[in-house]
C-alpha cells in the first residue's frame, strides 16, 4: 500500500515506521501536523484519512496522524478544502480554549486512541481499495 502518515503520535512512528512512510513530527503539536498535512496537499499529495477524525476535539488532544497518499498526484482542490476546513476549526477551537496540562497516563491514553483512530482508518483503506 501506498501511503504516507504525518504524525506527532509516537506510538505511531514506532509502531509503523517500519512499514511506511512516516513524516515524524513527535516534537511538534496537532495544528502543526495539519499544517504539515497542507503542505503535502500542495504538493499534489491526497488526504486519505480525514483530520478531524474521531469525536475529541482538536483543544482536547495533543495528538494526530493523517494518511495522505505517498505520492505525488494531480492536485486535489478536495483534499485542500478538507485541510483548510480543518486548519480553520481547529484554529478556533484552540483560541477558545488551549488544551490543558494532562497527566503523562491522560497522555498515552490519548496517544492510544490517535492510534487506534489511524490504525482503524488504514485496515479501511485497505479493505476499500482507495488506493
Amino acid at each position: 500500500m501506498q501511503i504516507m502518515i504525518i504524525t506527532n503520535n509516537h506510538r505511531v512512528i514506532n509502531s509503523f515506521s517500519k512499514n511506511y512512510h512516516v513524516v515524524n513530527l513527535n516534537e511538534q503539536n496537532y495544528f502543526d501536523v495539519l499544517l504539515k498535512t497542507r503542505d503535502y496537499i500542495h504538493m499534489g499529495h491526497h488526504i486519505l484519512t480525514h483530520p478531524l477524525s474521531g469525536s475529541i476535539k482538536p483543544n482536547e488532544t495533543p495528538f494526530k496522524s493523517i494518511v495522505i497518499t505517498l505520492q505525488p498526484q494531480k492536485f486535489d482542490f478536495k483534499s485542500l478544502e478538507i485541510i483548510e476546513s480543518a486548519i480553520h476549526t481547529t484554529s478556533k477551537l484552540l483560541n477558545d480554549s488551549k488544551p490543558p496540562k494532562y497527566s503523562e497516563q491522560i497522555m498515552e491514553d490519548f496517544a492510544l486512541i490517535d492510534f487506534n483512530l489511524l490504525k482503524s482508518g488504514i485496515e479501511s483503506i485497505t479493505q476499500f481499495s482507495i488506493l
